[in-house]
């Protein structure tokens, strides 16, 4: 029980050497659970971090506050906001300092999940109970890991064995508002490490019945109240890897990962039911495998490799109406999606002389979508395959090395470029003429990118930064030759979007205290924004490089150990968003909180017993109407939650606890209200 509690000690900022060196006694491990080959570069924080800090969130945190699920989890990292996307899709979305899923990539082992036609990733079906740690970089991500990371990257960090035999298992029972069943999430692990190898295999699974509005809910035509209609999902991920290690400097190893899901999408409360769309997801699945490795050439330089090969498969499926039983409509189909991808990188580290190093990486991805659709009114019909492929390159350089034996510096460069091979589309050629696959015009672009930070060590345990990074992404398939059913036109030279990332902060660390703060400022350029205009005599929209806009605000995060079984912490962030889009005077950027914090307790009575109780707040955010035609702020909470655990015997413990525990009833988007109260159960078995 001591370490669950000093895993939430650890929560919301720069943990003080005294609290890693304690819970690493309290382990007994010789090193990080933490998949290290599986590490992205984070910046501004020790490498070596024992469970969360600023950029970072650990497994035991993720337990403790009941997190199964990546949006939820990666929220309690300051600057990180979760919200919802709403409508049909009714996605679960993460935004890092105000930029949102498409300009901040996520990666599982420093494996980027991208999918090549709409990158729409539903952050609620990625689950944590696996993981050991998030890692979120945030304005500053190293050019090193790869392209695409306009605004920050998240990677999700699996475990590895550190002892001869791992075992572990947990299953949590999710309960709603009136004590009835609403789920469960289950998850199993085993794994051994000998002198030169390690193998494990984990499982993950999550099912979600239901969920409850909030007692304070008014029913609407949509939306009777109580259980949440079809609020039904399951979700499950198995991963695997065996690893080896021949040396103290080399490290091999071979990973798989399989996830699979399914999803249903809850109405809107305020729309009519008859305008509404009947959308379900059958099946949601990913899967990847992966090599990761780090060999010692000599003792100067160290290469580092991946190479991988991932597909994504996904059924979406329009329904007649709320039934979800006929399909006999003009607005019913069934549509699938088949992605695969395939590529590697390559990373030489040279230690010059001293602390200067001199790293360069290789990047090379190659993605095909392959898409179709089928179709039920007026007539069944099966739309032939459209391929779209593109290949992906990046190279990259960085210097680190002190410049004095107090100042730090990091400077790198890469050079991105993106050559499309194929993009079809089924329906009228441009030309006219009757339905077949016709190709869109062909285009390739490119894209530089630059970044430099500096660190100071005031103190031994003191240190300040300032960071520049200049980043841009190309966009989608979608965004570049979407019709979006009939109401657009493609877009072939659309350029990439770009962000110009400023920080400042600092960190201190010392015995029971600890502090980080940060000010950020981002200017956006080109970026992708809706374009109406008339074409062909028809009212259409067009993707255009026309948006300007910034990003600017402030964390700050707190922890104090004020004795051996008590301690307090939190976080807070403001965020403010100006997007110019000249297309929508009224146009506002959604999702972000202007401020949020997350608040903690953590006390032991007993060294069997903690009770851990925390409070999320966030004021009002932006979100807007169905029709996109009205602007308004919404989804000022609190949510109060609780934990209490009992070490029953060793390497058994007992968990329950409540999530918003005041019932309280908010929305992130319009027409989309979240959870009520809810209660859980938890069985650890840690042998």
């Amino acid at each position: 029980m001591r370490r669950s509690f000093l895993a939430v000690a650890l929560l919301t900022g720069v943990a003080s050497p005294a609290l890693a060196q304690a819970d690493s006694g309290q382990t007994g491990e010789s090193e990080e659970t933490g998949f290290e080959l599986g590490r992205i570069i984070v910046r501004g924080t020790p490498q070596q971090a024992p469970l969360i800090e600023s950029s970072f969130m650990g497994q035991e945190a993720i337990e403790v506050f009941n997190r199964n699920t990546l949006d939820d989890a990666a929220a309690l990292i300051p600057g990180v906001t979760a919200s919802n996307s709403g409508g049909s899709r009714n996605e679960r979305l993460l935004f890092v300092r105000g930029f949102n899923r498409f300009q901040v990539p996520l990666s599982i082992d420093g494996i980027r999940v991208y999918l090549p036609a709409d990158n729409r990733l539903d952050y609620g079906r990625f689950l944590t109970a696996d993981l050991a740690e998030i890692q979120v970089a945030k304005g500053y991500a190293s050019v090193l890991d790869g392209p695409g990371a306009m605004g920050g990257a998240v990677n999700l960090v699996t475990r590895k064995p550190t002892r001869e035999l791992e075992a572990e298992a947990r299953g949590n029972l999710q309960l709603d508002r009136d004590g009835d069943y609403a789920g469960y999430t289950g998850f199993a692990l085993l794994g051994t490490r000998q002198e030169n190898w390690y193998g494990q295999a984990s499982y993950a699974r999550n099912v979600q019945d239901h969920w409850d509005l909030p007692d304070g809910f008014v029913p609407t035509a949509s939306e009777d109240g109580g259980e949440r209609d079809l609020s039904r999902n399951e979700d499950w991920r198995f991963n695997a890897k065996i690893g080896f290690t021949p040396n103290a400097t080399d490290e091999y190893s071979l990973s798989y990962t399989r996830q699979e899901g399914s999803k249903n999408a809850p109405l809107s409360t305020v729309d009519p039911v008859n305008i509404q769309r009947n959308w379900t997801w059958p099946f949601w699945n990913l899967d990847s495998i992966y090599f990761l490795s780090r060999t010692a050439l000599t003792p100067d330089l160290t290469l580092r490799t991946r190479a991988y090969r991932n597909s994504f498969n996904n059924l979406l499926r329009a329904f007649d109406d709320t039934t979800q039983t006929t399909q006999t409509r003009p607005r019913a189909f069934d549509s699938f999606y088949e992605d695969e991808a395939w590529g590697g990188s390559a990373e030489l580290s040279w230690a010059l002389w001293g602390t200067h190093t001199l790293a360069a990486a290789l990047q090379y991805r190659s993605d095909e979508h392959v898409e179709f659709q089928q179709s039920f009114a007026p007539a069944p019909f099966l739309e032939p395959p459209q391929v779209n492929r593109e290949d992906t390159w990046s190279i990259a350089g960085e210097y680190s090395g002190a410049l004095s034996p107090v100042l730090t510096a990091t400077l790198g460069v890469s050079y991105d470029w993106r050559d499309l091979k194929q993009a079809e589309e089924w329906g009228t050629p441009p030309g006219g003429g009757a339905a077949a696959i016709f190709s869109y015009p062909i285009r390739d672009a490119d894209a530089f990118n630059a970044q430099g930070r500096l660190e100071w060590q005031v103190a031994p345990d003191a240190s300040l930064y300032g960071s520049i990074s200049s980043r841009a992404r190309f966009p989608t398939i979608f965004e570049r030759f979407s019709s979006r059913f009939g109401g657009a036109v493609s877009n072939p030279d659309l350029k990439a979007e770009r962000a110009t990332n400023f920080e400042l902060g600092g960190e201190y660390g010392s015995g029971a205290l600890s502090l980080s703060g940060a000010m950020f400022y981002s200017r956006l350029d080109d970026v992708i924004v809706a374009f109406p205009f008339i074409f062909q005599g028809q009212a259409v929209s067009q993707s255009r490089n026309l948006g300007q806009g910034e990003n600017f605000g402030l964390e700050l995060s707190a922890n104090m150990h004020l004795s051996a079984d008590f301690g307090i912490g939190g976080n807070y962030t403001w965020t403010e968003q100006e997007l110019d889009d000249p297309s929508d005077a009224a146009f506002r950027p959604t999702g972000v909180p202007t401020h949020a914090a997350f608040l903690w307790a953590a006390w032991s009575p007993d060294e069997r017993l903690t009770v851990t109780p925390s409070l999320e707040l966030a004021s009002d955010r932006w979100t807007v109407s169905t029709d996109g035609t009205r602007y308004f702020r919404t989804g000022s909470y609190a949510d109060a939650s609780l934990r209490i655990d009992y070490q029953l015997t060793e390497g058994v413990q007992l968990g329950a606890g409540v999530r918003n525990a005041f019932d309280s009833l908010y929305q992130l988007t319009d027409g989309f209200p979240e959870a009520g109260r809810r209660f859980f159960v938890v069985l650890n078995l840690k042998p």
